[in-house]
């Protein structure tokens, strides 16, 4: 029950992307002779001058979510994090991540910014940036010149002004609480300052970086790249967490060496069957499953994430991330295609090689 546990959290954030609004043209917005939107028309700006963020954006999804390890994150090293932050990192692997606030319904704070995924509404004013999220939770970025609180009250979502720098819209933020997660169930701590920087290089494309800045949990500060596209003739819907009783927290039991333990024993031959690069469709972008086999053992990378174990619960079923992973073999052993398993259904992502 533990394997499924973890997917059903991972359900519950992208569960209204199938549902969105379709057939609502955006209006307003430039479009090619075939009546589709125009992403790579010029940058919209305001009447100052400055790039227009206003619309709505669709967000990458963390890919680490489920894959909890100590690993290189944007230009973040593993021996750039101090000990007790690895200890905790590696403690919430083994717990499935049990204790994200995402899973827990609580705000996400700073990481809204690098991997929360879904659609986010920008309103944009001259004195003031406003985000809205799906989950009803939503940002106000000052613009007023006014600068960051020096010692602002620790909260949820933090204080953020900013300011332009040429056409690009830098951000800072403080004051925030230690009970969010960044990247991957990285931590943090109540005196982390994060900035970001907003780019708009034409009219559908957007690019962050985002710096996280820690010094009692790291020894440097780090960034991440993050793109968003903007998502036209749509619109924004509301998810609410844990909504369904039956995909709460009260079914979430087990830790990651279960797993290992529950294992069966299953020929080499079939193992290096499985091996392979597989993709699929999942929520609003392309996923990437790499399979290799080291010393009898299986792993998964996901999107070129850290390779992780799996370990068979069967000779075609495997756990061990947090998902499941089922093959699909043809007669002669070798796998087509695998699925990754949520409490929302399994995601089939076929073989490339």
């Amino acid at each position: 029950m533990h394997k499924i546990a973890l997917a059903a959290a991972l359900s519950l954030l992208p569960a209204s992307l199938a549902a969105q609004w379709v057939n609502f043209p955006t209006p307003g917005i430039p479009r090619t002779s075939d009546g589709k939107p125009n992403l790579s028309a010029p940058t919209p700006r305001s009447a100052d001058g400055h790039p227009d963020f206003t619309g709505l954006w669709a967000m990458p999804l963390d890919t680490a979510i489920g894959n909890i390890a100590v690993r290189s994150v944007g230009d973040l090293q593993p021996s750039d994090i101090r000990p007790w932050a690895q200890a905790l990192i590696q403690q919430r692997s083994e717990d499935f991540g049990r204790d994200n606030p995402r899973y827990k319904c609580l705000p996400e704070g700073p990481g809204y910014s690098t991997g929360a995924g879904g659609l986010k509404r920008f309103i944009q004013t001259p004195t003031m940036l406003v985000i809205l999220n799906e989950d009803l939770t939503y940002r106000q970025i000052f613009m007023d010149g006014r600068v960051l609180e020096a010692d602002a009250n620790p909260s949820w979502m933090g204080y953020a002004v900013g300011h332009w720098d040429g056409d690009s819209l830098v951000v800072e933020s403080s004051g925030y609480n230690d009970r969010t997660w960044l990247l991957g169930g990285y931590p943090h701590t109540a005196g982390l300052r994060m900035t970001e920087r907003y780019r708009r290089r034409d009219f559908g494309h957007m690019e962050i970086a985002v710096t996280f800045q820690d010094p009692a949990t790291y020894s440097k500060a780090w960034t991440v790249p993050v793109s968003a596209e903007l998502a036209a003739d749509t619109e924004l819907i509301e998810t609410i967490c844990n909504e369904d009783a039956n995909t709460g927290q009260q079914h979430w039991v087990g830790k990651l060496s279960d797993d290992q333990k529950t294992a069966v024993k299953v020929a080499p031959e079939i193992l290096a069957g499985y091996v392979g690069l597989y993709k699929g469709p999942y929520i609003q972008s392309l996923r990437t499953v790499e399979v290799t086999l080291v010393n009898g053992t299986l792993f998964v990378s996901v999107d070129e994430g850290p390779k992780q174990p799996i370990f068979p619960q069967s000779e075609s079923s495997f756990s061990g991330t947090g998902l499941t992973y089922r093959f699909v073999r043809n007669e002669l052993g070798i796998a087509t295609s695998i699925f990754e398993g949520h409490v929302s259904g399994e995601y089939e992502f076929k073989r490339q090689k």
